[in-house]
């Protein structure tokens, strides 16, 4: 039901339905304790085979966030067949993260033949021919980190890869790969902009999400 946004102070807020937000969003992000002690303590449902998925979600992201990429291929494989082959952007980030793996355990050797066979076949597509040229950039300094491409050895660039291959796997198994907390955020977001843009046009002071929560 469309609700006019002057009278979202008269909306009545559902526990259950906050509850299933925050439930949502601790299971996309593989928090299997806080699900379990959250699930004791509000008394919320808990999804079917939600406990075995989390841990085996947990157990890849973990994997590609500590640079170990060669296992979380292995175990995505096993959890979702045929996703790698599909997502060609996913899989070659994979491989670029074992690639650097390489490169900062100083086997330039290893990396280059690792390059030639598993990163090369995709230079026959534009779009990744920039990307393949800044790894293997990499190989031109004794300490990568202190390249121009210093960013592609960081713990956030794992991170981004982690979050990708996590979507990617709940998408696969048709579920969502944003949890509603994000998606409501995302939502509020765009509300917020829109509300500023009329608000201009129309001689009034920006919209302020502050100012509106604490009237």
């Amino acid at each position: 039901m469309d609700v006019d946004p002057r009278h979202f102070n008269q909306v009545a807020i559902n526990d259950n339905d906050i509850n299933s937000i925050v439930l949502s969003y601790l299971v996309h992000n593989c928090y299997k304790e806080t699900v379990e002690s959250f699930v004791a303590s509000t008394g919320t449902k808990q999804p079917a085979d939600c406990i075995e998925d989390m841990e085996k979600r947990k157990r890849i992201f973990q994997c590609a966030v500590e640079g170990n990429a060669q296992k979380a291929i292995e175990l995505t494989e096993e959890l979702a067949p045929e996703l790698l082959e599909k997502n060609k952007d996913l899989h070659f980030d994979l491989l670029s993260l074992h690639f650097v793996e390489l490169v900062c355990a100083k086997k330039c050797t290893e990396a280059l033949e690792f390059a030639q066979n598993k990163l090369g076949p995709f230079g026959k597509v534009d779009k990744y021919v920039t990307k393949l040229e800044d790894f293997m950039a990499l190989l031109a300094y004794n300490e990568p980190e202190k390249s121009p491409m210093f960013h592609l050895l960081s713990l956030d660039y794992r991170q981004q890869v982690a979050d990708s291959l996590n979507q990617a796997i709940l998408g696969h198994s048709n579920l969502p790969d944003y949890s509603a907390l994000e998606r409501l955020i995302q939502q509020t977001t765009v509300v917020r902009q829109y509300m500023s843009e009329d608000n201009v046009k129309n001689g009034n002071p920006p919209f302020s999400l502050k100012d509106f929560i604490r009237s």
